[in-house]
């Protein structure tokens, strides 16, 4: 046998045989005590979320008990208690209801009870006076109103679109983490095909079946997971973004209407618009309590995200990017890449003590105890594992295909495609390594939520501040202008009765006995 015969037969027979031994032969154990310790909390301290003291609020949900849980999303009492937040605008919004109905109950008692009660009075001599004072006061506070209005309305614009932002980023992150798996997994079955056609080690088979559907099952909840709770928020924030967009437009044009049908005396509609700014009020308050809650919530999700920096493992956010999840593979991925990194070592000791070094396998991983990926690290003059088959196929032929072998070296069909087959395999799952080794790493997911820390959680926080300032002074502004004009309509029919009473009513009575004594 030649010596370059020799040489392929060993480095066959070495990867075959090493590969199996110390790069495959994993059993599905290493995937379950990996997802062991990331539920127990082995790998990082405890289990338990993080004390969280922004997160402690009253749960209506339990009795007004203080919650404790920290920044849960998948959790309904985290949602209570922080929606509970926003308890002072949905209060006040309570209280002006039940003022609207008291004042429409007065004046509807006072329209059929006492219309035949009115006192006549005397004309008021400064009636024009006194309504002068009343309605510099409305135009200053429908102009007021404009400006809350239109700060209310910029401030949501810029928030939606930042929170839509911030989801994107998350939920893209959770959807490549998860593409990220099934590119792995497509590798490993890859593999397996290749492994049956030569009849690979069944360990080996199947530790790469059991642990592709494994991880398969892993991206599938995960994706799973990431819209779900994409839809949620994604929709909770589009319906208050509108709702809000379209009650503040409905209230500004019905301040508006209100100032030019009160100044033009036209009381039918003035009635009309002071009702449905009444309501437009209890809206503006309502939504008041609601972005005061969207401010803790915002608040509460960029603290999640600085601890996620600090434990990725151990982390509220977990119910969308499950790092814990994540982390049962990585001993997969040390156990693989100290097996490759044995078996190029093996290869290429074998090639340069008895072959005279005359080709070199690139290792792309550095030496115990990290096993990093680095095959930039590797000699110019050294051959990447998948290329192997190609220089086999340059230097030698199988024995079983029938045609003449041209200048090569006849090599037992089986040890040709094995080595084929194996080398092939390898490069496969070294092509998927660097995005699954910064998967299992969260390193994606870090770069990801230090984006958003970055550049958007701080405009975040300071639009849904905006927001929720604005509406409670629109709110405020609303209120003042109603009681305004509600005095000065109840101005305008004292001194509409005392005009009525001011000229006597002609009576034919008194007119024919006049006649009689004359």
């Amino acid at each position: 046998m030649s010596p370059i015969q020799q040489l392929l037969l060993c480095a066959i027979l070495v990867a075959s045989n090493k590969l199996q031994i110390e790069g495959l032969t994993i059993s599905s154990t290493s995937f379950t005590s990996g997802r062991y310790l990331a539920e127990t909390g082995g790998a990082s301290g405890s289990s338990e979320q993080p004390y969280d003291h922004n997160t402690v609020r009253a749960d209506p949900l339990d009795h007004l008990k203080k919650y404790r849980g920290g920044y849960d999303i998948s959790n309904k009492h985290y949602w209570s208690s922080t929606a509970f937040t926003g308890i002072y605008g949905y209060a006040i919004a309570a209280l002006w209801i039940i003022c609207g109905v008291g004042y429409g109950g007065y004046l509807l008692a006072r329209a059929t009870c006492c219309k035949r009660n009115r006192r006549l009075k005397k004309r008021s001599t400064c009636q024009n006076m006194c309504y002068l004072e009343p309605l510099l006061w409305a135009v200053l506070l429908t102009i007021l109103a404009i400006t809350g209005s239109g700060l209310v309305l910029g401030g949501n614009a810029k928030f939606h679109s930042r929170a839509k932002t911030i989801i994107d980023i998350i939920i893209d992150t959770a959807d490549e983490a998860s593409a990220t798996i099934y590119n792995t997994t497509g590798a490993m079955k890859e593999m397996t095909l290749s492994l049956g056609k030569v009849n690979g080690s069944r360990q080996a088979t199947s530790f790469l079946n059991s642990t592709s559907r494994s991880l398969d099952a892993q991206a599938a909840d995960i994706k799973r997971q990431a819209s779900k709770h994409r839809h949620d928020i994604d929709k909770g924030i589009k319906i208050a973004y509108i709702v809000t967009t379209a009650a503040t437009s409905l209230s500004l044009t019905t301040v508006i209407a209100l100032l030019v049908f009160g100044v033009l005396k036209f009381r039918r509609t003035f009635h009309m618009l002071i009702t449905l700014c009444w309501i437009f009020t209890v809206l503006c308050w309502l939504f008041f309590g609601i972005y005061l809650f969207l401010k803790n919530f915002a608040g509460d999700t960029c603290t999640a995200l600085e601890s996620f920096q600090k434990d990725p493992y151990n982390n509220s956010l977990s119910s969308i990017l499950p790092c814990d999840e994540l982390l049962s593979a990585k001993p997969v991925l040390s156990d693989v890449s100290a097996g490759i990194y044995n078996i190029v070592n093996e290869v290429n000791k074998n090639l340069s003590t008895n072959y005279g070094n005359i080709v070199q396998i690139c290792n792309p991983f550095s030496p115990p105890p990290s096993y990093e990926y680095q095959p930039w690290s590797c000699p110019a003059d050294s051959i990447r594992i998948g290329d192997i088959s190609q220089v086999l196929s340059a230097l030698a032929c199988p024995d079983s295909n029938g045609e003449k072998c041209n200048g090569g070296i006849l090599v037992p069909a089986n040890y040709f495609y094995t080595m084929e087959a194996y080398s092939t395999s390898v490069q496969k799952l070294l092509d998927v390594y660097p995005g699954m080794e910064s998967l299992v790493e969260c390193q994606t997911v870090k770069d990801a939520f230090a984006k958003i820390l970055r550049q958007h959680c701080h405009p975040l926080k300071r639009y849904v501040r905006m927001v929720w300032v604005s509406l409670l002074f629109l709110s405020v502004v609303m209120v003042l202008l109603i009681i305004l004009w509600i005095i000065g309509s109840h101005h305008d029919d004292r001194n509409l009765h005392s005009l009525n009473g001011s000229v006597k009513p002609h009576d034919p009575k008194e007119e024919d006995n006049s006649t009689w004594k004359a």
